[in-house]
């Protein structure tokens, strides 16, 4: 993380003080948009001019985007606005022979906002135009000829084969999402969380504008910036995507905060966990298991990695994993096979894992860890972001690079073992016991023959274990362990454990929260 204490607060180039208000899209006062199609060029643009807006917005009072809608849409529900498609001969540089195409969203149902778009070309930015004649209506009636604008992009390219198809989506709020080559969607990212899980309430900061840089031929990645604001940060923010058997997205941002704030999270994910065998005792569900991601993954500073796996509490948990330098963190997916979820319409197995690369010194903060009960996968119900100690402060600038890998593990090869999956259970005639079983594989353990002995360390802060049982597991060439634990008159307890062959650890560290 980078930070300078001082603001820029000239009034030189480009203004923001009055272009926010709702009779005016963003960027139509801010570049001069009468002016731009006269000329039919547009006006000068990079990363320099975006980080001034974004410190400029910064500086005057926040004012809400506008969402106004004519009645036609303005009530829609999700299947009217999934009736409204947009048109692919459409697609931004559908005719230019590159290696992307960018398709646009319509406004309606839980997206309102009117976003501005624009190409930049050799430079110069200039709006994308709207039509109501990009998009097909499966309700005539939905179609209204007025200039209501895009509410996100979509991203496309040959990604399996051949033929242009979608890999990634920025919509809603500051959220965005992507594939690698043979995945479906599943978690999403964020430009910045602020006040998650805080009992006043969370903030959802919006990219209210975006500018697609329109790449050369045979270029095998896309630049986007887009601007970030709220009514407690500006922010700006710099993305280069590159699509493939493992998706990456290099992002930069420099962020204004428009007043103090403590709750701040950068990079941060959000995911849905609704039960798997470590956890299933309020679901009665058919399918072995149901989640975009099923463990948070930390590479810490001091070298440690550690594995939580994930659960749908009773109870909000809030977890904090305090660090310096972070090698990594991110929620990963680590089963995939079919067996595993059973689930022919979700395929669950399919969905990517997602991994932060800090870049650069990140100083000292936590990865926090946010699970939130839900009664149905229709809701994501995890949060994982970066922390800084120290609060974000009003009249400065913060910068952070970071590299977010969609794929299907993390990028990087371990060499320890780690967990495969943590089941738990009741234990026969053994009340308020629970019973847990953590397979482990990978590392070390493909060399040890079956005979191989090997400890289990294990600690908690509340409760008791015992009964330690360690074995090679011959069916999946790892090695199982399994123990009971009995709470007593425990609300919690923090279970932290590695897999040992003698004094050496040879597994990432498992660790859990149990709760009633």
């Amino acid at each position: 993380m980078v930070f300078r204490r001082e603001l820029l607060k000239s009034t030189a180039g480009i203004s923001m003080i009055s272009v926010l208000g709702n009779s005016s899209p963003l960027g139509y006062s801010a570049f001069a948009q009468d002016k731009a199609s006269k000329k039919n060029k547009g006006e000068k643009f990079d990363f320099s001019t975006l980080k001034k807006l974004a410190a400029d917005l910064a500086m005057v009072a926040y004012k809400e985007p506008n969402d106004q809608l004519p009645p036609a849409v303005d009530k829609l529900d999700f299947d009217g606005f999934r009736s409204i498609v947009f048109k692919p001969e459409r697609a931004l540089w559908s005719e230019d022979q590159l290696n992307f195409q960018v398709q646009f969203f319509p406004r309606g149902f839980l997206y309102r906002p009117r976003l501005d778009i624009y190409q930049v070309v050799d430079g110069l930015a200039s709006p994308v135009p709207y039509d109501p004649d990009m998009f097909t209506y499966t309700d005539p009636k939905l179609k209204v000829d007025q200039n209501l604008g895009f509410s996100g992009i979509k991203l496309m390219t040959p990604l399996n084969g051949k033929t242009m198809e979608e890999f990634a989506v920025f919509l809603g709020a500051s959220y965005f999402r992507a594939v690698a080559k043979g995945q479906q969607y599943g978690l999403s990212a964020r430009g910045f969380a602020k006040g998650t899980a805080d009992s006043q309430g969370e903030e959802f900061p919006l990219f209210r504008a975006f500018w697609i840089v329109k790449p050369d031929k045979d270029v095998e990645s896309l630049v986007i910036y887009a601007l970030l604001d709220s009514p407690s940060i500006a922010g700006a923010y710099q993305f280069t995507i590159r699509p493939g058997t493992t998706t990456i997205f290099d992002v930069e941002n420099y962020l204004y905060p428009r007043k103090l704030i403590v709750t701040g999270g950068v990079a941060p994910l959000t995911g849905m966990f609704y039960f798997d065998s470590n956890n299933r005792d309020h679901i009665d569900d058919w399918r072995p298991a149901a989640h975009d991601s099923e463990g948070l993954l930390m590479w810490t500073g001091k070298g440690e990695e550690l594995w939580r796996p994930l659960n749908n509490p009773v109870d909000l948990q809030y977890s904090v994993f305090s660090d310096a330098t972070p090698r990594g963190f991110g929620l990963i997916q680590r089963k995939r096979d079919f067996s595993q979820y059973e689930d022919l319409a979700l395929h669950y197995e399919l969905r990517p894992s997602l991994w932060i690369e800090p870049i650069g010194d990140w100083e000292s903060g936590s990865v926090n860890l946010v699970e939130i009960p839900t009664p149905s996968e229709v809701n994501d119900n995890i949060v994982a972001f970066w922390r800084p100690q120290q609060p974000f402060k009003e009249n400065q600038e913060y910068n952070f690079i970071y590299r977010m890998y969609w794929g299907w593990d993390n990028p990087w090869i371990s060499s320890l073992a780690r967990v495969a999956a943590t089941r738990i259970g009741s234990v026969v005639d053994k009340k308020n016991v629970r019973f847990f079983c953590i397979d482990f594989f990978d590392g070390p353990l493909n060399s040890f023959p079956p005979n191989k002995e090997l400890k289990f360390n294990i600690t908690t802060t509340a409760g008791k274990i015992d009964n330690i049982v360690v074995e090679a597991n011959t069916v999946t060439h790892g090695w199982r362990v399994t123990f009971e634990f009995s709470p007593q008159d425990a609300k919690s307890a923090e279970l932290r454990a590695s897999l040992m062959d003698g004094d050496a650890v040879i597994s990432e560290k498992w660790l859990y929260r149990w709760t009633p």
